[in-house]
């Protein structure tokens, strides 16, 4: 059976509290800060990427702090971003889209629904566009012109051991990545859950296009996933501390999650 090696790389950091991070605040408001990810998924003599993170002139614009290059990380793997091939996209959000052009070889993979949702009628409002960066989105219908984007319409096989799963929620058309890994069924969240109490507490994060798909995406995550240990969120710091760094010079900025 096929079994990939996945990574957590954190590229920015950002200082927020908890009551930011759940519609209708927190009672216990306090300190509850967001890390930024990339993955990468590698075995079967393929790498393939989730999201591409932001630059450091975003971070400036939207006051994030930026730790690294998400290609800087990768490289500490031993991974060439101009080689390679497949990044999937989980959703169109500045901090997941951004970077693509850093990856000139790569089909990038997204939800129709994604696209759709990006480009249509709902952008004409602060409160959907506002996580979006027009030049992001405008930068990957390019690539669809120039026959580097893969549409998937709902769920899909990307090859065997990954798959591509249409949870919606946060957006019209977020999708997760389920990985085939030596310790089970993994599941890279994304946004489908910022943070572990987000799904574990069925408390949806305040940026979302529907509350309802959101919160039966907490159940789909369940069902993706060996457990409830195998679902990675997107933003939780607690990734660095519950998983191990694939070697000491890589601790704080890698971690290994198969």
């Amino acid at each position: 059976m096929t079994e990939y090696e996945v990574y957590a790389v954190k590229y920015a950091h950002h200082e927020r509290r908890a009551s930011e991070n759940f519609i209708g605040g927190d009672p216990h408001d306090g300190p509850m800060p967001l890390d930024y990810f990339v993955w990468l998924v590698r075995g079967e003599g393929r790498e393939v990427l989730v999201d591409t993170g932001f630059s450091a002139a975003m971070a400036a614009k939207r006051g994030r702090q930026h730790l690294r290059c998400p290609t800087e990380g990768l490289r500490l793997l031993g991974t060439a971003a101009e080689k390679i091939e497949h990044v999937v996209i989980t959703h169109l959000h500045y901090d997941h889209v951004g970077n693509f052009e850093l990856f000139p070889a790569a089909t990038l993979h997204l939800q129709d629904l994604e696209m759709r949702y990006a480009t249509g009628r709902y952008m004409c409002h602060e409160c959907f566009r506002g996580a979006f960066e027009s030049e992001d989105v405008v930068g990957v219908v390019r690539r669809v012109y120039a026959g580097r984007v893969r549409f998937h319409d709902g769920d899909a096989e990307l090859f065997p051991g990954i798959s591509l799963h249409l949870i919606g929620g946060h957006t019209m058309g977020l999708q997760v990545v389920r990985v085939a890994t030596r310790r089970g069924a993994l599941v890279l969240a994304s946004d489908a859950s910022h943070f572990y109490a987000n799904m574990e507490q069925t408390r949806p994060f305040p940026i979302v296009w529907s509350v309802p798909d959101m919160v039966r995406g907490y159940r789909r995550l369940r069902e993706l996933a060996d457990s409830p240990a195998h679902i990675i969120p997107g933003h939780d710091p607690l990734v660095l501390e519950r998983y191990p760094a694939p070697s000491r010079g890589l601790e704080g900025i890698v971690v290994r999650l198969d």
